[in-house]
């Protein structure tokens, strides 16, 4: 683990451990009223077949942040969670954490405040982004935002009149499993075929490269070891025609997806964040322009288009704010 400086803290400030579970790491902090971020911290997330470990992991970090800040005046209220998977914000129960599958059905909530005791909140994480952005980032003076995450995966967040929208069963905005190509036959984990999220994530960025590479015989990703979507987009930053034809592809499968989600819900603004939107330079254009050609020309018109500004914070920022408010405005 390792730790950002603190910054300075009002007498007994109050604080909230946020943790932000992913599939690949586990990142946590302790954030104050204002959103500034304290006592960060990060670690590989437990692999393990049962959910004690993620338990212990996360109870250990929060007891670091704790003594960490109670020095510098913090008090640490509350813990709030959000992980890589539909929650029941009910029964505060992990229904399906595809990357973190020793969760599932597991009442995260519930064990954490049995050995903390603090209040604990749940919730998926997407949806904690899209507050954080909402509150933080580019988010900030709207209430019709849509959120899309570009990660490993495609997560999604929507919040309309300034709320969250969870859907009937807490499982609604998940973007990447909308069908922008159903008949093409590629594969989701989900079961379908041709979902956003085979285009347009991390994972879609290399699987298409490897395809295409045949027909770009003098690509620098040829040479490419291990081949990782940060390397397709610095090659793309060089020119490379390989990875250019990629990004293009994958703008316009996204744009396919953000212009369906304009005409369904005529958002004021489209956040688009993760990872992977570090391409923002190598595929917003072919992004906007299918969503030019393809959504009702006065939302399309009216919407903005942004990449997120939080970064890795954002789903953090958002776990926090629930905690302080139990919802996002």
């Amino acid at each position: 683990m390792f730790a950002a400086k603190d910054k300075s803290l009002e007498p007994e400030s109050e604080l909230v451990f946020a943790a932000d579970l992913g599939g690949t790491h586990l990142r946590v902090a302790a954030v104050d009223r204002q959103g500034r971020v304290h006592c960060r911290l990060m670690q590989p997330t437990p692999q393990a077949e049962k959910p004690d470990e993620i338990v212990h992991a996360l109870i250990d970090a929060a007891r670091e942040c704790e003594r960490q800040t109670a020095g510098k005046g913090g008090k640490i209220s509350a813990v709030s969670v959000v992980v890589p998977g539909t929650v029941n914000d009910a029964e505060r129960l992990v229904v399906k954490a595809p990357n973190v599958p020793s969760l599932d059905g597991f009442r995260l909530a519930a064990a954490l405040e049995t050995e903390l005791e603090w209040p604990a909140i749940l919730e998926n994480d997407a949806n904690a982004a899209a507050i954080g952005e909402m509150w933080r980032g580019a988010g900030r003076g709207y209430s019709a935002i849509i959120c899309v995450m570009l990660g490993t995966g495609v997560g999604g967040g929507i919040i309309l009149d300034g709320k969250l929208w969870r859907g009937a069963d807490g499982s609604a905005a998940e973007i990447g499993h909308m069908g922008v190509d159903p008949f093409a036959g590629v594969a989701c984990a989900c079961g379908s075929h041709g979902c956003l999220e085979v285009y347009a994530s991390a994972t879609a960025i290399v699987r298409m490269t490897r395809e295409a590479r045949p027909r770009y015989p003098n690509s620098l990703l040829h040479m490419t070891e291990d081949l990782n979507s940060e390397k397709v987009y610095q090659a793309g930053l060089e020119g490379d025609e390989l990875s250019l034809e990629v990004f293009r592809r994958m703008g316009v499968y996204l744009g396919i997806g953000v212009a369906s989600l304009i005409n369904i819900l005529n958002p004021e603004i489209v956040v688009i964040g993760g990872g992977l939107s570090n391409g923002w330079d190598l595929f917003a254009k072919h992004m906007r322009q299918q969503v030019i050609e393809r959504a009702f020309p006065i939302p399309a018109r009216r919407v903005k288009i942004v990449r997120a500004e939080c970064g890795d914070d954002a789903g953090l920022l958002g776990a926090a704010r629930l905690a302080f408010t139990n919802s996002p405005t």
